[in-house]
């Protein structure tokens, strides 16, 4: 994407952390918990979670820092760190992980819709999947238009999102019921006699808090448009505090409103039924319209970090050339094709799964966490080579944001750890094409390994869908 000068700034930089991190999961979050665990559960999965994506925000934070030659973001540190390859599985992974993202808000905006019109369902009829394909052109048009337009627009609609969102939070605070909330403070009232235990309840919720999370290292993708360097990690902070309070008090709040049975058998998106059994119906379609601008703002803020992504591995000859073709306007459209042709095909498989939402959601965190855990590996080893005297902090929060990467990808369980390798696996062939432009050898000994390591596990998640073992 050519260099146009610096032209975002703080407020822009702010706007694009909260504008990615704020879209469809928030709005699930009430249901989502209400079926998982109760408010101690809850709690617990935040601190956690609040804990360990800290730690990466201090990160992408120091990173921002020490390392401004890297202006890429997320994949250019893999790379740095550990090679080509590892470069491009983070570059790769991060890309289809916003394809991913994408196709997951246009299932929630038609669920939404489906209230109402019941021939969107749950999002996943062909119905739904003909007007979200209208949608995904539409984006596509829009940005083909200018990058710097889009980022404007996407400013403006993350305060206008925001609204709702608070909206709710004071009305349902308003309705606050301390017996309700003490009554839902354990696991009771969702078959109790089936209660998983409180490490079994905190596990299941953490994917769930990971999707929410993610695009906090949007202001680190988009840091050579910064007007100030500094601002990229300032950003970076005050934007992930702005979202986890959010979080929060979204997730806790409806448990003093009603049982967590109802809690957990809520339609989604969940914030919006919460808040019909505190005003009424019109407090449905009030959040259901501020959800619909919300998931639109993260959509377009998601496709332009995909795209940014796949351009900038483009330009450093980690996926092939083509991949880093600008139209007049300066945007990256083969990236942008490439981006909506893979998102058209996942809406269409859409229509082969039970629970679309749910399934794109955990598979999204899987993904994530592989681009995190290489950016947190790599802050550890920036942090070791500095021989100042200020790295004791910034060493235990790289350490604790790599243990909790690699802790959240072995929590995501196999199902979805093969899911994402049959993603990563044929991915692998824009690599090839790549390294053979270059004239350059394609793997070294260790990367053979780690490509037969993903071609084992998409071959195992081949044979478990085809046998049933698993289902999406």
């Amino acid at each position: 994407m050519t260099d146009t000068g610096r032209q975002l700034s703080f407020l822009a930089l702010i706007a694009m952390v909260v504008g990615s991190m704020v879209g469809a999961g928030i709005f699930a979050l009430p249901r989502s918990f209400g079926a998982a665990t109760g408010v101690i559960g809850a709690v617990l999965a935040w601190t956690i979670t609040g804990f360990g994506m800290y730690a990466l925000a201090r990160v992408f934070q120091m990173l921002a820092d020490k390392r401004p030659d890297l202006d890429a973001g997320i994949f250019s540190y893999a790379k740095a760190g550990f090679g080509h390859y590892a470069g491009f599985l983070a570059a790769v992974g991060y890309w289809l992980v916003g394809c991913i993202a994408d196709v997951s808000y246009w299932v929630l905006i038609k669920s939404t819709l489906g209230a109402a019109f019941p021939i969107f369902g749950e999002g996943n009829t062909i119905v739904a999947v003909i007007v979200s394909s209208i949608g995904v052109w539409f984006y596509h048009l829009l940005i083909l238009r200018g990058i710097k337009g889009a980022t404007t627009i996407n400013t403006i609609v993350t305060f206008a999102k925001v609204i709702p969102i608070l909206a709710f939070i004071a009305l349902v605070a308003i309705a606050f019921n301390a017996g309700t909330f003490t009554a839902n403070l354990g696991y009771a009232g969702v078959e109790p006699q089936a209660d998983p235990g409180l490490f079994e309840q905190v596990r299941s919720t953490l994917l769930i808090t990971i999707f929410v999370f993610i695009g906090i290292e949007g202001a680190s993708v988009y840091s050579r448009y910064a007007r100030k360097r500094s601002d990229v990690g300032r950003a970076t902070i005050l934007g992930f505090l702005i979202v986890l309070v959010l979080l929060v008090l979204v997730t806790l709040l409806p448990y003093a409103t009603m049982p967590r049975a109802e809690l957990a058998g809520l339609r989604q998106p969940s914030m919006a039924s919460a808040l019909e059994v505190v005003t009424g119906p019109w407090g449905r379609v009030f959040v259901g319209v501020g959800l619909i601008v919300s998931v639109l703002g993260a959509y377009l803020a998601w496709s332009l970090i995909a795209i940014e992504v796949l351009f900038a591995a483009a330009k450093a000859g980690d996926v092939p050339k083509f991949l880093a073709h600008e139209n007049r306007v300066g945007v990256p459209s083969a990236s942008l094709w490439l981006s909506n042709a893979v998102i058209q095909v996942l809406l269409i498989l859409t229509l082969f799964s039970d629970d679309a939402f749910t399934t794109l959601v955990k598979l999204t965190s899987t993904m994530v966490l592989v681009p995190y855990l290489f950016s947190a590996l790599f802050a550890v080893k920036v942090v070791l080579a500095d021989r100042s005297r200020a790295t004791g902090g910034l060493l235990f929060w790289t350490l604790v944001a790599s243990i909790f990467a690699a802790l959240m990808i072995l929590a995501a369980g196999l199902h979805f750890l093969l899911l994402s390798a049959l993603f990563y696996a044929p991915s692998t062939i824009l690599f090839v094409i790549a390294r053979r432009e270059q004239g350059a050898r394609v793997f070294t000994t260790f990367e053979w390994f780690v490509f037969m390591v993903l071609l084992v596990a998409a071959a195992a998640g081949v044979y478990g869908l085809m046998s049933g073992a698993i289902t999406i």
